[in-house]
Order: C-alpha cells, then structure tokens, then sequence
C-alpha cells in the first residue's frame, strides 16, 4: 500500500516540477521552439489540416520563419506519407502548444517503452533497475528530447511488437507502423520480418502491420490526395546526396569515396546478406527478444541514413546486453568492470555533447552507432560463455 502511494506521490512531484519549469521559462521555451526539428512536424500538421502540401519546402520555409526560424533552410519533414497521421494533431494548436503536446506525448512514449522493456525481459527488482538507468540514461533519448524528434515514438512501436508478438498478433504488427515511419534505418529488421512471417507462417502479425499501413495511408490521402506525389518530388530535389550524414557509412563515403553516393549503401548491402544466412541459421529458434535486437543492432551500424536521435530504438538492446552481462553477478570480474566504465563513460561523453548543444549534423557522432555494437557484442559474448559455464562443470568451477 505505501509503495502505490510513494509511486503516486512521486508522479504527481514530477508532474508539477516539469509544469512549473515550463511556466518559469515560458517566454525562452517560445523562442526557441522554432529551433528545434519539432517545427517541421508541427508545419506537416499545420499543411495538412489545412489542405496544404507539407513536403513543399519554400512554404514550409515560410512558415517556419513566421515563428522565429532563423536558417534559410526549411526543416521538412522526410517521413512517407504513412506517417503523417502522426503529426495531424499538431495542426490544429500553436507552434508552443503543438511543441507541449508533442512532448508530453514523447514523455508518455518514453516512460511506457522503459516499463514495457522491464516486462519483457522478466519483472525482476534486477530487470527494473537496469531498464530504469540505462532508459534514462541512454544518450540518444536525450538527444530525441532535445530535438522533440519522433524516435521515442518508433521505440515504443519496437518494445510494443516484442511484448505482444507471442500473445496478440495482430496488434504487434499493428505497433511496428511507428517504426516504419522510418523505414530505411530498420532495413534488416524488416527483411528479416519478412523472412520469419513467410517461414513461420505468422500471417497474423502481417495482417496487423498491413492494415495499420493502409489506414494510415488512407488518412494521409484523405488530407493530401497527392501526398506520394509530393514526397517523390521532394525527394527528388531535396539533394540528400550531397549532405553528410553522421553514420558510420557516411564516414567511410567521405573518407574514402565522397564523390560516389552509391557506396555509403555498400556497409547495407553486406548486412542484408548477413542477415539472410542469420535468419536462415535461426529459423527454427527464433526469437525475436534475442535475434531480432541482433539484427536491430546491425542494421542501425550499417545503415546509410540516421542520426543519433534515430539509434534510440535500440534501448532494448542495451538493457538485453546489460542483463547478460550483470545479471546473477554478485561479483564481476576485472574485465567486465573495465568494459562497463568504457561503456558508462562514452555514453556520459554522448550525454556531454547534447547537453552543449553540439550540433547533431557534425561528425563528431558518428561513433554512437558503434559504441552500441560493441556493448551488445561484449553482452552476448558473456551470455555465452556463462551458457557453455553452466554445461561444463569444470569451466564453472575455474
């Protein structure tokens, strides 16, 4: 009984903390809404309500310097037309009151996704103690909280499909619509979705992801009727080509190929490969709460277009690397201390960076994305060699 009431107390603390915050700062947090990738879903919702084209970019520039926007770049939304339901309520408020919305909504999203991590993977005091630190703690969702950008949306779609798979199908594939609001930073993962649909016969889970896809298509349609035609022509005449992307892939193009775009696809193309003879290998055994964060953990590695904000999906991973590696561990070794403060360290370095407002466009980060690989990497080596441990008396001994 005091547990439930020091929880509600707690909240309702938070609560009025973030709301008086808000009012003490009221005049700066209006300034500064136009600054952040926030005011390029708010201007999609403005356009589409009001009948407008939220890809075309002059007026979007326009709008957006009506409420403070200082570049001469517009921020455009470069999310398919699926995903634009999304930002419909944002049309129908203030740029401010849209930012409030938002972010009360990226909060929601946030909390529900570190307690839904918790029940996946076991409610243990364990499990929750890791899932909160490491939910809170994870650069990018303060980078994502920064910027008001949607990834704390897709993570919930992700962490939703991994607690209903098993149970309720069809809405898991209703939940992974979030997650293809950004479907080039999930590439493996959906080919491996296909892949497990197709040999496990799991029509369910499609049927549910279809259905979502073509409601929200149909919403899009029934508010810009050429919504696809104007995406296709943004981007088009967007120049993604000639932007650098802060990915391990864009890195490499830089260094080595910078007037060829095509070879930032290359890192992609070898993990698709990868990922049909890891699936292949797995048919019979998978699961998607150990393969699929396998695959997640590749695909953000090899993918030719993210940013920082958008590896925020990859939460679950983290917490599934640090339950390998801590769980049942009274006492650890030298070698996984070590790892663990290189670990805590460079995430704090991250958290550094976005608490100065480092711009995410620089280069400086492009090594998150293997700093996540190299944590999972290090968690599922330990669970293997505690796994070979616990069959090998004589190795459990030593």
């Amino acid at each position: 009984m005091w547990k439930s009431w020091r929880k509600r107390f707690m909240a309702v603390l938070i609560t009025v903390v973030a709301v008086y915050l808000v009012i003490a700062h009221l005049d700066s947090i209006r300034r500064n809404v136009a600054q952040r990738d926030y005011i390029s879903y708010w201007a999609a919702g403005q356009f589409l309500i009001h009948g407008g084209d939220p890809y075309d970019a002059q007026k979007v520039l326009e709008l957006e310097w009506q409420q403070g926007y200082a570049a001469d770049r517009p921020v455009v939304v470069r999310n398919p037309p699926w995903s634009l339901f999304l930002f419909l309520p944002l049309g129908l408020v203030s740029a401010f009151w849209g930012w409030v919305l938002w972010t009360a909504a990226l909060v929601a999203a946030l909390v529900a996704s570190v307690r839904l991590t918790w029940k996946t993977f076991g409610k243990t005091q364990e499990s929750r103690s890791l899932c909160v630190v490491i939910g809170y703690t994870f650069a990018p969702v303060l980078g994502c909280l920064l910027a008001a950008q949607i990834g704390l949306l897709l993570l919930l779609g992700i962490v939703l499909f991994l607690v209903w798979e098993e149970k309720r199908p069809f809405l898991a594939g209703a939940a992974l619509l979030l997650p293809f609001a950004k479907p080039h930073l999930l590439v493996l993962f959906w080919l491996a979705f296909v892949i497990w649909v197709l040999l496990r016969k799991r029509f369910a889970v499609a049927r549910g992801f279809a259905v979502s896809v073509v409601a929200a298509t149909g919403m899009a349609l029934i508010f810009d009727r050429a919504s696809f035609q104007h995406y296709f022509h943004f981007l088009h005449t967007a120049t993604i080509e000639g932007e650098f992307i802060p990915t391990l892939s864009g890195v490499l193009r830089l260094l080595l190929f910078r007037p060829y775009f095509r070879m930032q696809f290359v890192p992609m193309a070898l993990g698709l490969i990868w990922c049909v003879w890891y699936c292949v290998k797995h048919r019979t055994n998978w699961n998607w709460r150990s393969h699929g964060l396998t695959v997640m953990v590749v695909s953000i590695l090899t993918t030719p277009y993210g940013w920082l904000t958008d590896e925020v999906v990859l939460m679950p991973a983290m917490v599934f690397a640090a339950l390998a590696i801590l769980g049942g561990q009274k006492r650890l070794r030298i070698s996984t201390r070590i790892a663990l403060a290189i670990f805590a360290l460079l995430n704090w370095a991250l958290l550094m960076l976005l608490a100065l407002h480092i711009p995410l466009q620089l280069g400086i980060y492009f090594w998150s994305s293997l700093l996540w690989f190299a944590w999972y990497a290090f968690g599922r080596l330990q669970m293997k060699a505690k796994s070979k441990a616990a069959l090998d008396p004589a190795a459990a001994l030593s």
